[in-house]
């Protein structure tokens, strides 16, 4: 019997990588292949508030200060709620072309959810905050 939970969990990874080399690429549409079409996002105060004014504010950005961008990410841990959901969290932060280092003021805790559409898993909802020096 296979351990569905572990082949679910390589799923969400696997969506979660080609999101993150669909940025490194510059491509928007490939970056929100895997968001379901009423997804939300929000990011910096700003709600984007579904799949394509996700994808076009990503397009916007690759052509303008995220052009040559990539980013570090930092899985630190997956949760299931029931069988068709589940939540990441993670630990991101973008670099500029031409950066090599994180810097530790541009880091965010990310929340993304997934839900299991048709057998697919997608992102329904990403949300970040940044990370504060500890103590605050």
């Amino acid at each position: 019997m296979s351990d569905s939970r572990a082949e679910d969990e390589a799923a969400i990874k696997a969506v979660l990588v080609d999101s993150y080399k669909a940025w490194e690429a510059g491509d928007a549409d490939g970056m929100v292949a895997n968001y379901t079409v009423d997804a939300t996002a929000i990011m910096t105060g700003s709600l984007r508030d579904s799949r394509e004014v996700i994808r076009q504010s990503m397009a916007l950005g690759f052509e303008g200060p995220l052009k040559g961008s990539s980013t570090y990410n930092k899985q630190l841990s997956i949760r299931f709620v029931g069988r068709d959901g589940a939540i990441v969290v993670s630990e991101s932060a973008i670099l500029f072309a031409g950066e090599t280092e994180v810097l530790d003021q541009r880091k965010v805790n990310a929340t993304w959810v997934l839900e299991k559409r048709d057998g697919r898993w997608l992102i329904a909802a990403y949300h970040n905050s940044p990370v504060l020096a500890p103590g605050h």
